[in-house]
């Protein structure tokens, strides 16, 4: 169950820890915790996805060390029983990749689940929201690193030859192939060699929410990956890849995340 609707949600918000991870592309100039302050569903508290990951290094949203993210959990008073909720208020869907990183560092898969429609949805059934900022105790957060489940790049050009997994692009078909420059400066045009191209935005209704799994099986089985296959996801910066993890867990229930986190932003550098 990685998606829970907003409906299950109303009804428990007291029994589940929820978090806000809007998280927006820079040239659109909005500012998820800004937002967050001036409006949200009621206990959430927010996480910060750029703060959230490495600091140190010239690439986005990349996994933090298990020590940090120790500290940041049991800082927003997550225990490791709790049953997550996150949502967004993005257009990239950014729920999804705080969802992969609570499965990557060991919170059990049946416990962290993703809120379809997000924030949007919430609202537009005029549910209810606040602006005070949720207080929080802080707990003891031990986390269990899945390092499986992220493939560096140094595995993505061994595989071209061995091909052991297979490669799925969440980009638009235009970036995938090229025809449009990259919003990151610096960056070439054009994808992973023996890569598909599955944008995410083909899984996302106008709602917000994902399509159904039935579109969704479709949507893979016309870049012919079907369910039980070892893929591997990527995007621009690990984001959007996230979306397409969680929408192939779906479908195949058995499903681990896995995700190139270096994406295009580390193999398309120049």
């Amino acid at each position: 169950m990685s998606l829970v609707d907003t409906n299950w949600l109303e009804k428990n918000l007291d029994e589940v820890k929820i978090i806000d991870c809007s998280w927006h592309m820079p040239q659109t100039k909005r500012n998820g915790f800004e937002e967050y302050q001036d409006l949200h569903i009621k206990n959430a508290i927010f996480f910060d996805l750029d703060k959230n990951s490495k600091t140190d290094i010239d690439l986005p949203h990349m996994l933090i060390d298990i020590k940090s993210w120790e500290d940041i959990l049991s800082d927003m008073g997550i225990r490791n029983e709790d049953q997550i909720i996150i949502y967004d208020n993005s257009a990239v869907i950014s729920s999804c990749r705080c969802w992969y990183n609570f499965i990557y560092f060991g919170h059990d898969p049946d416990l962290v689940h993703v809120l379809d429609g997000g924030l949007k949805k919430w609202i537009n059934e005029k549910k209810q929201t606040v602006y005070s900022l949720t207080k929080t105790m802080s707990s003891n957060y031990i986390a269990n690193e899945k390092k499986e489940l992220v493939k560096d790049k140094k595995q993505i050009d061994e595989n071209i030859n061995i091909n052991k997994f297979k490669v799925i692009d969440a980009r638009s078909r235009e970036r995938f192939e090229g025809k449009v420059p990259e919003p990151r400066k610096g960056l070439r045009s054009g994808s992973i060699k023996n890569s598909f191209c599955l944008p995410f935005s083909e899984l996302i209704n106008e709602d917000h929410t994902f399509i159904s799994k039935e579109k969704i099986l479709d949507k893979f089985k016309l870049i012919k990956i079907k369910p039980d296959e070892n893929v591997v996801f990527t995007c621009g910066s690990g984001v959007t890849a996230s979306v397409l993890a969680l929408a192939y867990s779906l479908i195949d229930i058995k499903n681990m995340p896995t995700i190139y986190d270096g994406s295009w932003s580390e193999y398309g550098n120049n």
